[in-house]
């Protein structure tokens, strides 16, 4: 499953009616401040990473957040001159940040209240699961004990029972009943029709005109259905690690990136960690983890080397290669 940006799937969340403010995906400040003056400030400008925690995270430019409000199309600018080309740091991002390409920009609302609604899968059940919360925006992960947990079918939906407990708990009017109730059965059509994995909207707000508004989502999408949902892969964001590791998988390598400065390439996923243990033991910190296998070729154990040759953070490489595997692989090649 891979995660994807609200900013790149605004079409679907439009698509499929779920009520989300104006707004455009940018990669230049010029087009920041050219959108801020079409759909008028004040405006939020949201930092386009895999990574959530923005509105608390910081830039390596000016040390602001990843999500800001401009009152004027040249704040805007100014804004974006910050962000883009730079890279954002959060609690959910490696130590270095993310690099930033691309700015979400939409039109700012007043917000009375912000509430979390999200849809994933229980595996514990085998069923899909509504989580609620009336806790959203940047303070959910702190108020775990205001989710709840509702389990759903995707053939009947939200049901009246569903709602009744939502109205309840969140103290919903009736009016307000029924715009939340239509947004969810919007969700579970997405969720079911496009192979999802993860719906979440984060914030939903519901404005001081009474209005519900969904200000943020992140969506994750089952990769077994990618030759059922060719435009949504379409648009997928991968990291440059990530690309490093489809490149090392397809030669048969594993290969996950870690956070310090010692290379290593080992054969056998137990040797590689038994590796990566005993380097971490003696006060060293290993910069990936590296299973090369039993019958990697030149071309694989090349491929290798340029990866971890090109990594900056690396001081130096350990090879811990056992030799007598890759002699029985080879007398059975032979």
């Amino acid at each position: 499953m891979y995660p994807f940006m609200h900013g790149n799937l605004n079409a679907n969340t439009t698509q499929f009616k779920l009520p989300v403010p104006p707004g455009f995906l940018v990669t230049t400040p010029e087009q920041a401040k050219h959108v801020v003056s079409v759909i008028n400030a004040p405006s939020m400008i949201k930092a386009q990473v895999l990574a959530g925690g923005r509105g608390k995270g910081k830039f390596n430019s000016d040390g602001k957040s990843g999500v800001r409000l401009v009152e004027s199309p040249s704040e805007a600018f100014k804004n974006a001159t910050n962000m883009l080309g730079y890279y954002l740091t959060t609690a959910q991002t490696p130590k270095d940040g993310l690099h930033v390409d691309k700015l979400y920009i939409y039109q700012a609302v007043s917000i009375a209240q912000e509430f979390y609604f999200a849809m994933t899968f229980d595996r514990q059940h085998s069923s899909p699961v509504l989580l609620v919360s009336s806790s959203g925006g940047t303070n959910i992960e702190s108020n775990v004990d205001k989710m709840h947990k509702l389990r759903f079918g995707l053939s009947t939906g939200i049901t009246d029972e569903i709602d009744a407990y939502i109205q309840a708990e969140l103290g919903f009017s009736d009016k307000e009943m029924k715009d939340i109730h239509r947004i969810l059965m919007q969700m579970v059509k997405l969720f079911k029709e496009k192979d999802a994995t993860l719906l979440e909207l984060n914030p939903l707000v519901r404005t001081e005109e009474g209005e519900f508004v969904c200000l943020d989502a992140k969506f994750e999408f089952d990769n077994s259905a990618r030759y059922r949902q060719k435009e949504i892969f379409a648009l997928e964001e991968r990291s440059a690690e990530e690309q490093e590791q489809e490149q090392l998988a397809e030669l048969g390598l594993s290969y996950v990136r870690l956070d310090g400065n010692i290379g290593n390439i080992v054969n056998g996923a137990g040797l590689a960690m038994a590796t990566n243990d005993l380097i971490s033991l003696y006060g060293g910190k290993c910069a990936n983890f590296l299973d090369v296998g039993g019958a990697a070729t030149k071309e694989a154990l090349r491929k290798a080397f340029d990866i971890l040759k090109r990594d900056e953070r690396v001081k130096g490489i350990l090879i811990n290669i056992y030799g007598g595997e890759y002699t029985r692989k080879q007398r059975e090649m032979e």
